[in-house]
C-alpha cells in the first residue's frame, strides 16, 4: 500500500497544476538550545519564484521557539558593556554561538519590539496607586495613598551625519583592498545634527520606589508630555490622595504637565539642583574652597541658604539672597542676580517645610537614577548610535527597571502557545 502523502505540493498559482519537487534544501534556526539544522521540501515551476511551504511554519517556530535565545540575549546585554562580550557570555552559558553584529541587531530588534508594545499600551504593569502607600515625616504610612510623578532630560551620545560618511568612506576602502564585497553598500540611515541628543525620562513611582514605571522617548517634550498622560493614566495617578510632582525645576516639564491634564498637588524643586545653583553662586563669589572646611566663608554661607530654604522656606531664602546681593558689586553682583533669579522663577516649587512636614520627599533621586540607569548601555568610550537604536536599549532597561522584564516576556510565551 503506498504512503499516504501528508502535505500535497501547492499549486501553480495560474494553471492550478502541482508545482514540481525539487528535492530538500536545509535551513538554520537559532533556538534556546542553540542553532539547528532542518531539511524542507523546495517547490517550483518554469516562469515562478520557488517555494518552500515548510517555511510559514517554520518562521512561527522561529519567532515562539526563539523567545529564549531574544531574551537571554537581552539579559546579558543589560548588563554588558559591548555586543561582542554579549555574544562571548552567550555561547559560554548557553552554547548559542554568534556574532557581535547579529546579536546587536537582535536586541535592537527586540528593544523596538518593547518600545512598540509601551507605545501601544501592552506593557504589563502589576501596581496602580493603590499599592502606593503614603509615609509621614517618621518613616510610617498614613493610610492614605501618595504616587509621584517624575520626568527630565538626560544627553545621549549619538552618531552624527559626519562621522557616519567618514566611517563608510573607510569601509569601502577596506572592502576595496580585500576584495570583498563588489556592491554598493547598503542606503545608510541619515545621522544626527550633534554628537549628543537629549532623551526624555518619565516614571511614575512611590515613597519607597517599591513600584515605578519608566518610560523613555527620543522625541521632544510634548511626546514626554504624552507620555506623563499614559503613565499617569496606567498607575492611575489622578485617583491617588497625594500626587506629586517632583523634577528640576525645567520649564518644559511643569508645561506639559499642565498640557496634558496630569497637574499634582504640589510640584517640588529637587533639593539638589537648588543645591547645584547655590554652590555656583558661592564659587562665582567666594571663590574655590575645600568642601570639608567647614569654617571656610564660601562654604558657611551655602549651609545658612540651603538651611532656610529647607527649613523655613521660600520667603526666607529670598530675604536671604536679596540682602546677600545688596553687599556685592560687578561680577559677583551678576552671579548672585542669576541666583536669585533662578530661585524667583521657581517660587511655586520651594516648598521643602511643608513637603517635609507631611513626609514627601524634596530629592528626584529616583527620576536622576533612571537617567543613569536608562543610558548607561549607551555611555561606553567611543559608543555611538543611531537615535532609534539607542532608544531600543534604553527600552530594554526601562522594561527591566520597571519590574516587568518577566512579566513581559510570559506574556510573549503565553502568546504563543
Amino acid at each position: 500500500m503506498p504512503r499516504k502523502r501528508f502535505f500535497p505540493p501547492p499549486l501553480h498559482p495560474e494553471t492550478g497544476k502541482p508545482l514540481q519537487n525539487k528535492g530538500a534544501e536545509d535551513r538554520t534556526l537559532l533556538t534556546i538550545n542553540g542553532r539547528i539544522t532542518l531539511l524542507r521540501r523546495r517547490y517550483a515551476a518554469p516562469g515562478i519564484d520557488s517555494t518552500y511551504p515548510l517555511d510559514a511554519w517554520l518562521a512561527r517556530a522561529e519567532a515562539d521557539g526563539g523567545l529564549g535565545v531574544r531574551e537571554m540575549a537581552g539579559r546579558l546585554n543589560l548588563g554588558s558593556r559591548n555586543f561582542d562580550t554579549s555574544a562571548d557570555n552567550l555561547a559560554r552559558t548557553a552554547q548559542i554561538r554568534t556574532c557581535g553584529e547579529a546579536l546587536r541587531q537582535l536586541v535592537e530588534s527586540e528593544g523596538k519590539a518593547v518600545q512598540a508594545a509601551a507605545e501601544a499600551g501592552r506593557l504589563p504593569i502589576d501596581w496602580t496607586f493603590a499599592d502606593c502607600l503614603a509615609l509621614d515625616k517618621e518613616g510610617e504610612p498614613t493610610g492614605q495613598t501618595r504616587t509621584y510623578l517624575g520626568a527630565g532630560g538626560v544627553m545621549v551620545p549619538t552618531q552624527t551625519e559626519a562621522e557616519k560618511q567618514a566611517r563608510r568612506i573607510k569601509v569601502e576602502a577596506k572592502r576595496h583592498l580585500t576584495g570583498k564585497g563588489t556592491g554598493p553598500l547598503p542606503k545608510a540611515k541619515e545621522g544626527a545634527d550633534g554628537p549628543y541628543k537629549e532623551f526624555k525620562i518619565v516614571t511614575p513611582y512611590d515613597d519607597k520606589c517599591e513600584h515605578r514605571l519608566v518610560s523613555v522617548t527620543r522625541d521632544d517634550c510634548e511626546k514626554a508630555g504624552r507620555l506623563m498622560r499614559r503613565d499617569g493614566a496606567r498607575v492611575g495617578l489622578d485617583k491617588a490622595d497625594d500626587k506629586v510632582g517632583l523634577w528640576d525645576g525645567s520649564e518644559w516639564i511643569s508645561n506639559q504637565a499642565k498640557q496634558h491634564s496630569v497637574p499634582p498637588d504640589a510640584t517640588g524643586l529637587d533639593f539638589y539642583h537648588l543645591s547645584e545653583n547655590v554652590h555656583k553662586a558661592k564659587r562665582a563669589v567666594f571663590g574655590e574652597a575645600d568642601p570639608k572646611d567647614a569654617t571656610a566663608p564660601g562654604n558657611v554661607w551655602v549651609a545658612e541658604v540651603l538651611h532656610a530654604a529647607k527649613h523655613e522656606g521660600y520667603e526666607a531664602l529670598r530675604s536671604r539672597l536679596e540682602e546677600w546681593k545688596g553687599v556685592l558689586r560687578g561680577a559677583k553682583r551678576k552671579a548672585a542676580e542669576g541666583l536669585l533669579g533662578y530661585v524667583t522663577a521657581r517660587e511655586g516649587m520651594i516648598l521643602y517645610p511643608e513637603f517635609l512636614a507631611l513626609g514627601r520627599q524634596i530629592g528626584s533621586g529616583p527620576t536622576e537614577s533612571m537617567c543613569k540607569a536608562t543610558t548607561m548601555r549607551l555611555k561606553g568610550r567611543g559608543m555611538r548610535r543611531d537615535t532609534d537604536n539607542a532608544e531600543a536599549l534604553m527600552a530594554l532597561e526601562a522594561l527591566n527597571q520597571s519590574g516587568a522584564w518577566d512579566a513581559y516576556w510570559e506574556a510573549l510565551l503565553s502568546q504563543a502557545a
